[in-house]
């Protein structure tokens, strides 16, 4: 990466402390717009940890979190989403009896353009504003197949789809970076590559930045640039895919023999 260009998301010496436990210690990294970054550890590393200091969930005991050069400490979470960082789960979290074009269209929040007496009224305003936030759900959904279920259920997908809508959902936010927690989890071998497709297009296409938890090693290593691990909430390496790979440090702690 150029040395004068701005990281879209930066940490400075992460950390935090719960209860005198120090769960995640000096955490650095730098993402830049259309990179796709993984963090990868054992179970109870700190990675969930990291993502919730990334969305203002957890306020960092140390450190800060930069967006686009400004920092974002104390801020709230729906202020960290209003500044263009969105996130996935690792339990889906989705609202099951809305409509699955619903689901994307509540996540439109900066292109409501009308208020409430317009909504009352079912104005003009309205209905050329909802027709617009349809034509943009319509679009993502199509990215990742799922036109064709846009009026049923969210629930009534299965597990895979509602993946790929959670990810059309957060895409929807319209943010700079988007954080996957795990979003290979449960799925089948057929699901996991059309999930890692769907990855490569989003990047490609909106030019995202883009930070991926998952414990799928194909999958981290097929798509990822550049891959942090860490291990009780220390970084214990940090770089390309084949170096981690083969990084002793990393086979002991995580990837085993």
């Amino acid at each position: 990466m150029a040395e004068n260009k701005v990281p879209v998301l930066e940490t400075k010496k992460l950390g935090i402390n719960f209860g005198g436990l120090k769960a995640v210690s000096d955490f650095n990294i730098q993402i830049y717009e259309g990179e796709l970054r993984g963090l990868i550890g054992p179970n109870g590393a700190g990675k969930t940890t990291v993502f919730n200091m990334l969305t203002g969930v957890y306020e960092p005991t140390e450190g800060t979190v930069l967006l686009n050069g400004v920092p974002l400490n104390g801020k709230k979470t729906h202020q960290f989403v209003a500044a263009g960082i969105a996130r996935t789960f690792q339990n889906i979290r989705l609202f099951g009896q809305m409509s699955v074009i619903e689901n994307v269209k509540v996540a439109f929040t900066k292109d409501v353009k009308y208020n409430l007496l317009d909504a009352s009224l079912r104005t003009k305003k309205f209905w050329k504003a909802e027709r617009e936030m349809t034509d943009k759900a319509m679009e993502l959904l199509s990215i990742f197949g799922l036109e064709d279920a846009a009026d049923l259920p969210a629930s009534s997908l299965p597990y895979g789809r509602q993946r790929k809508l959670e990810i059309a959902r957060a895409l929807a936010t319209d943010m700079k970076v988007l954080l996957l927690d795990e979003p290979a989890a449960g799925m089948n071998p057929t699901e996991t590559a059309e999930l890692l497709e769907c990855i490569n297009t989003i990047r490609n296409r909106f030019g995202i930045a883009i930070l991926l938890i998952e414990h799928d090693m194909s999958l981290v290593m097929n798509v990822c640039e550049r891959i942090k691990v860490i291990d009780y909430g220390i970084t214990i390496a940090d770089g390309l895919p084949e170096e981690i790979a083969s990084n002793p440090r990393v086979i002991a702690a995580y990837l085993g023999e």
